[in-house]
C-alpha cells in the first residue's frame, strides 16, 4: 500500500488503540487523530484525555477533539486535510453524510461483531450475553445509519467458555488491527467487496450504563453466568442486601452455575465452603464479591463476616 496514502483515524475507546498503532508503525502514517474531548474524571474532576490521544501526542500526530463533527467548522478542517481514507473505530459519534463523503476513496468502520448481528455500542458484551459461540470484527463502508453499511470483510474468532467481556475486548482489539491491514490494500486497489447486510438478521446492542448490571435472581442460572461474564469489567454486575438496616451494594464477579435451586431466588447459603445463590432455575456458586466500601474478596470470606451464619437475602 502506498506510504503516501492520506489517512485520518477516528477513535476514542481503548479497543481502537492497536489499529491506530498499526498505522503509526506500519503505515500509512495518519494525518491526524480525531477523538473525543478530554473529560472530567475522579473526585477532583480533573480533565483526562482519551488514552489514544497520548499515543498520538507521543508520535507527533496532530489531534482534533471537536465537540461535534457535524458543525461546519469541523467539516472544513477535515476537508482541508484532503484524506484518501477515513478509518473509524469506537469513536463515539455517528458520522454525518457530509463527513462520510469527504475522503477520496472511502470512510470505513471497524466494528466489534459479525454484522448484521449486534449493531451498536455493546456488541462485545452482547455476544457473550446471548450465548454466541463466535464473534469477530467486521470492516464496513460507513453510512449515516448505525452500523448498516456494506461489508468489506469480516474476521471471526471463537468465544471461550470462560471468557469475560474484558478479555474478549482485548483480543478483538488485536483482530481489528489485522482486519484493517487486510482491508486497506483492497480499498486502494479498488477491489474491496461491498456486501449488503441482510436486514432480517439485524440485532442491536445498545450502549450500557452501570445500572444495567443489576442482577435479576429470577433468571436461569446459566443465563446469569453469561451476563456476569459479559459485563466484567464494564458495567459490572451487582445486587443489593440489607445489612444493619442499611441497603448495601454487592458487586458480583464471574461465577459458575449448578442445577438445583432449594429456596426462593436470591437466597444465599454457605455450604461446604462455597457460597450458593438460588436463581429462578438452578443456582450460582460465587467466586469473588466486593461489598460497598470494602475490597474484592472470595465469596466465602465475605459470608463468614456475618456473625451467627445468617446470610442476607440478595434482592
Amino acid at each position: 500500500m502506498p506510504s503516501d496514502t492520506r489517512v485520518i483515524f477516528f477513535g476514542s475507546g481503548e479497543i481502537a488503540i492497536p489499529s491506530f498503532r498499526r498505522l503509526i508503525e506500519s503505515g500509512p502514517r495518519p494525518l491526524a487523530l480525531v477523538t473525543q474531548p478530554d473529560k472530567p474524571a475522579g473526585r477532583h474532576r480533573e480533565l483526562l484525555p482519551p488514552p489514544i490521544k497520548r499515543i498520538a501526542v507521543e508520535a507527533g500526530i496532530p489531534v482534533l477533539q471537536p465537540e461535534s463533527v457535524r458543525d461546519e467548522a469541523s467539516l472544513a478542517v477535515l476537508r482541508e486535510l484532503a484524506p484518501d481514507l477515513i478509518v473509524v473505530m469506537a469513536y463515539g459519534q455517528i458520522l454525518p453524510k457530509a463527513l462520510i463523503a469527504i475522503p477520496r476513496i472511502a470512510c470505513i468502520n471497524l466494528h466489534g461483531s459479525l454484522l448484521p448481528r449486534h449493531r451498536g455500542a455493546s456488541c462485545i458484551q452482547a455476544a457473550i450475553d446471548d450465548g454466541d459461540t463466535e464473534t469477530g470484527i467486521t470492516v464496513m463502508h460507513m453510512v449515516p445509519k448505525l452500523d448498516a453499511g456494506d461489508i468489506i470483510l469480516a474476521r471471526s474468532t471463537p468465544i471461550g467458555a470462560d471468557e469475560t467481556g474484558g478479555v474478549l475486548h482485548d483480543r478483538m482489539a488485536e483482530i481489528a488491527a489485522e482486519a484493517m491491514a487486510e482491508a486497506l490494500p483492497l480499498l486502494m486497489s479498488s477491489t474491496a467487496p461491498c456486501i449488503a447486510q441482510d436486514p432480517a438478521l439485524v440485532t442491536y446492542a445498545p450502549k450500557l450504563e452501570r445500572d444495567h448490571g443489576r442482577i435479576d435472581w429470577t433468571w436461569d442460572a446459566a443465563r446469569l453466568v453469561r451476563r456476569i461474564r459479559a459485563y466484567d469489567p464494564w458495567p459490572g454486575t451487582w445486587t443489593e442486601i440489607v445489612d444493619g438496616g442499611k441497603v448495601k451494594r454487592i458487586k458480583i464477579f464471574p461465577a459458575r452455575s449448578g442445577a438445583e435451586a432449594e429456596g426462593m431466588p436470591g437466597t444465599v447459603v454457605l455450604r461446604e465452603g462455597a457460597v450458593r445463590v438460588d436463581c429462578g432455575t438452578g443456582h450460582l456458586v460465587l467466586g469473588e464479591v466486593q461489598a460497598d466500601g470494602s475490597r474484592r474478596m472470595p465469596a466465602a470470606e465475605w459470608a463468614r463476616g456475618f456473625h451467627g451464619g445468617a446470610l442476607p437475602q440478595f434482592r
